[in-house]
């Protein structure tokens, strides 16, 4: 039996994307195809994938082993920086959707924008590119700052949506407003903190106790309070439909700020300044 999939929002390019999916950094091709296929089941529609992950032979074989028709789930994947130039992109894409098995991509993000190289405004010119001929669905890019993004805003060029690292503790404000402001959809990976102690954090756990949940499902509901896009990674089938099992509740706006007053800055999140692949 299937439960029932995550809500969607509507995207600048008028597709929808589902609020929740489930996200498969670090899984192998096997351990992501049974992943996927388990996650189809519990009722995920959105995969998150990437070339640098060496996963997306296996997001591809799960959604077929599921039985799913395509045009049912939304595919996600990223590109890395040597295909940042119109051609290079398309060249990627050919690539991804090759070992993803599909001919469409439903998001194709930009992965890291390497500023150092100055090619992620012509990556981003690609991507409409490849829109306009329909071989994907939404223009993507990840983690970009507002600067970076402003580059490409300059160009006229609007992407759909910007991944980017963001749990309690790292709320970036500062991006989510940026977003907002030109209708661009937030995306969080590691939404659940990354390499911390986020889920015995005693705010969490008092509201986990409060309403009868994980802590990760109280931290994924605040990312859907905030309006985002949640792409949590698990290959545990329990916490897969723990994970999506977040629409029979919601938290107080209090309670979201409590969660919210947790954040630390941004002095230990990737530099994507300094950092690309």
């Amino acid at each position: 039996m299937t439960d029932a999939p995550a809500p969607t929002i509507k995207l600048l390019s008028g597709v929808s994307i589902p609020v929740l999916g489930l996200g498969t950094w670090p899984l192998d091709d096997d351990e992501a195809a049974t992943a996927v296929e388990q996650a189809v089941s519990a009722g995920y529609r959105l995969f998150d994938t990437a070339e640098n992950y060496g996963n997306e032979a296996g997001v591809g074989e799960g959604i077929r082993r599921s039985g799913i028709e395509r045009d049912q789930v939304f595919i996600t994947t990223k590109f890395n920086k040597q295909w940042h130039s119109v051609d290079g992109v398309r060249k990627a894409f050919e690539q991804s959707a090759a070992r993803l098995g599909v001919e469409y991509i439903d998001l194709l993000l930009v992965h890291w924008p390497n500023p150092d190289q100055d090619r992620y405004v012509d990556a981003v010119k690609g991507l409409a590119a490849l829109r306009e001929e329909g071989l994907i669905r939404a223009i993507g890019v990840s983690n970009f700052k507002p600067a970076h993004l402003q580059r490409v805003l300059d160009e006229g060029l609007v992407p759909d949506v910007n991944q980017i690292q963001l749990d309690p503790r790292h709320t970036r404000a500062e991006s989510r407003s940026f977003h907002a402001g030109h209708g661009i959809v937030t995306e969080s990976w590691s939404p659940l903190g990354k390499g911390g102690d986020l889920l015995q954090d005693p705010a969490v756990d008092r509201l986990a106790d409060k309403y009868g949940m994980t802590p990760a499902q109280i931290v994924l509901r605040w990312h859907i309070q905030l309006g985002l896009v949640a792409i949590p990674k698990s290959a545990n089938p329990l916490r897969i439909k723990q994970n999506i099992n977040l629409f029979g509740f919601e938290l107080t706006p209090d309670e979201v700020e409590s969660l919210s007053a947790l954040d630390t800055g941004d002095a230990d999140i990737t530099d994507s300044d300094s950092f690309g692949h």
